[in-house]
C-alpha cells in the first residue's frame, strides 16, 4: 500500500508506463460515487497468458481459461459473440479486426482506492518505476478528418423503414447505430484517451490495448457486475443535452425525468434486462432497484435504471454473462429479431462497439461496461472508428434521433479536432 500525493500525475504516468507493453488495460471510475465498484481505478499490464478466440465456443473457452488461472483476468467481449449465442451472422465491413473475445492474465496489476495504491500482481517496486517513468515528449494531437458511413438522408430513410417494422409488430424498439470513421488516421492513442477522459470523464472509462489495437472509451454505462452472489445491470435509455446556464440545465434534467417517450424506451429495456437476468437468477430474486434515475455527465444527462438479482448457485458466473449478452440497451426488443434487423439495416460490423470490457477477480466477482462513446483504433492499419446510435421506437422522430447521434458524438469529435 502506498499513499499517493498527486493522483492525476500518477494516473498519467501509469498509463504511459503500461503502454510500453503489448497488452494493457486501464479502468477508471473518474471519482464517480459507485456502490458496486471495488476500486477507483486499476492498471493491468503485460500478459502472462492470453486467450483470443472467435465466436465459436468462446464462453466455454473463457471458463477453462479462468479455471486454469483462478487469477485476475482482464478482457473484452465483442458484440458479434451474438452469433455464438443465437442463430445469427455478421457479414458487414470490419475495418478494425478485433478478436471476438480476448482475455489476459496480467504480469502487473495495480489497484487504487481512497488515495492508496496497491500492487495486486507483481513486485511493489513497480510503483516506484511508475512514479519515475518518463514518457516521450508529448506530440501535438492531430486533427483527424472524419467521414460518415451514412448520409443524413440515408439515416432518416433507414429509421423510417425500421419504424415500419414496429408498426407491423416485428419489434417494438431497436438500437440503430451509424459509424464515423477515418481510414488514414495517425493518432497517439494514449494522449487521445487522456484528452477524451478530460473532455468527458465517465464512471466506466477505460483504455484497452491488445497488440496494436486500442479501445479508448468514455462510456457512462455498466453492462453487468457481480459482487458476491449479487448480479447488477444498469442500462441507459434516455439522453438530454447539458446547458451552461444552471437554471436551464436543471429544467432540461427535470424534463428528461418526466419525458413519457424516454420513460417508455427505458422501461422496455428494463423489462428485457429483467428477462435476461431471470435466466441466471434464484427464482423470484430479480428486482428493479431504481427506475428512471437521472445522472449528469459533462455532455449529457442520462436516464439510468438499476436491476439486480441473486445468482443461482448452479449457474456459472460466465454463463450469467452469456445469458445477458449482448446488452438489451444496445439491441432492442424482442432481442433476436432486433439483432436480425440491426444486421439488415446497419452497414458496418459492430465488432467491439456495443460489446463490453472489464475484469474478473480471483473469487469470481466481475465488472463489465458497455462499449459506447468510444474511439476504436487499429494502429497497424491506421483505421479509426466510432459508432453512435439510439433507441428507435414508434414515437421516434428520425430528425431528432439524428441530432441525438451528433450530441453523443460531440466529445469524440471535439477530441479529434472536428
Amino acid at each position: 500500500m502506498k499513499t499517493l500525493q498527486n493522483i492525476s500525475d500518477f494516473k498519467q504516468k501509469a498509463l504511459h508506463w503500461a503502454n510500453q507493453f503489448e497488452v494493457c488495460c486501464f479502468l477508471d471510475s473518474n471519482h464517480y460515487k459507485d456502490d458496486y465498484s471495488a476500486y477507483d481505478f486499476m492498471i493491468a499490464a503485460a500478459a502472462q497468458d492470453e486467450l483470443k478466440c472467435s465466436a465459436s465456443n468462446a464462453f466455454d473457452q473463457l471458463k477453462s481459461f479462468y479455471a486454469t488461472h483462478k487469477q485476475w483476468i482482464f478482457g473484452f467481449f465483442s458484440y458479434d459473440l451474438k452469433n455464438e449465442i443465437e442463430d445469427l451472422s455478421s457479414s458487414h465491413l470490419d475495418g478494425l479486426d478485433f478478436p471476438d473475445l480476448y482475455f489476459f492474465v496480467p504480469k502487473y496489476l495495480i489497484a487504487f482506492k481512497d488515495g492508496k495504491a496497491e500492487v495486486l500482481i507483481g513486485h511493489h517496486s513497480i510503483l516506484d518505476d511508475i512514479e519515475s517513468f518518463r514518457s516521450e515528449a508529448e506530440t501535438k494531437l492531430n486533427s483527424i478528418k472524419i467521414a460518415q458511413r451514412l448520409s443524413k438522408d440515408q439515416y432518416i430513410h433507414k429509421v423510417e423503414a425500421l419504424q415500419d417494422h414496429i408498426i407491423r409488430g416485428d419489434i417494438y424498439e431497436i438500437n440503430f447505430c451509424q459509424e464515423f470513421f477515418s481510414e488514414n488516421a495517425e493518432i497517439d492513442p494514449i494522449q487521445t484517451f487522456e484528452a477524451l477522459n478530460q473532455v468527458s470523464p465517465t464512471p466506466f472509462a477505460g483504455c484497452f490495448k491488445v497488440h496494436g489495437k486500442y479501445i479508448l472509451s468514455a462510456t457512462p454505462e455498466r453492462f453487468l457486475c457481480k459482487r458476491g452472489s449479487k448480479l447488477t445491470s444498469q442500462p441507459i435509455k434516455g439522453t438530454a443535452k447539458r446547458s451552461s446556464d444552471l437554471a436551464e440545465d436543471e429544467a432540461i434534467k427535470q424534463q428528461l425525468r418526466n419525458d413519457i417517450k424516454e420513460q417508455a424506451e427505458n422501461v422496455m429495456i428494463v423489462d428485457l434486462v429483467r428477462h435476461d437476468l431471470t435466466k441466471s437468477a434464484v427464482k423470484g430474486s430479480v428486482t428493479v432497484d431504481e427506475l428512471f434515475g437521472i445522472y449528469s455527465f459533462p455532455q449529457v444527462h442520462q436516464m439510468i435504471s438499476t436491476i439486480s438479482c441473486e445468482l443461482n448457485p448452479e449457474i456459472h458466473f460466465i454463463d450469467a454473462i452469456k445469458n445477458a449478452f449482448p446488452m438489451g440497451s444496445m439491441t432492442g426488443a424482442p432481442k433476436v429479431k432486433a439483432m436480425k434487423l440491426i444486421e439488415e439495416y446497419e452497414v458496418t460490423k459492430r465488432g467491439i462497439y456495443s460489446g463490453s470490457f472489464g475484469c474478473i477477480s480471483p473469487d469470481g466477482d466481475f465488472d463489465f461496461n458497455v462499449v459506447i462513446r468510444s474511439i476504436l483504433y487499429n494502429a497497424e492499419s491506421n483505421y479509426l472508428s466510432f459508432q453512435v446510435g439510439g433507441a428507435i421506437t414508434y414515437e421516434s422522430d428520425a430528425e431528432k434521433e439524428y441530432e441525438e447521434c451528433l450530441l453523443k458524438a460531440s466529445a469524440i469529435l471535439k477530441v479529434l479536432g472536428n
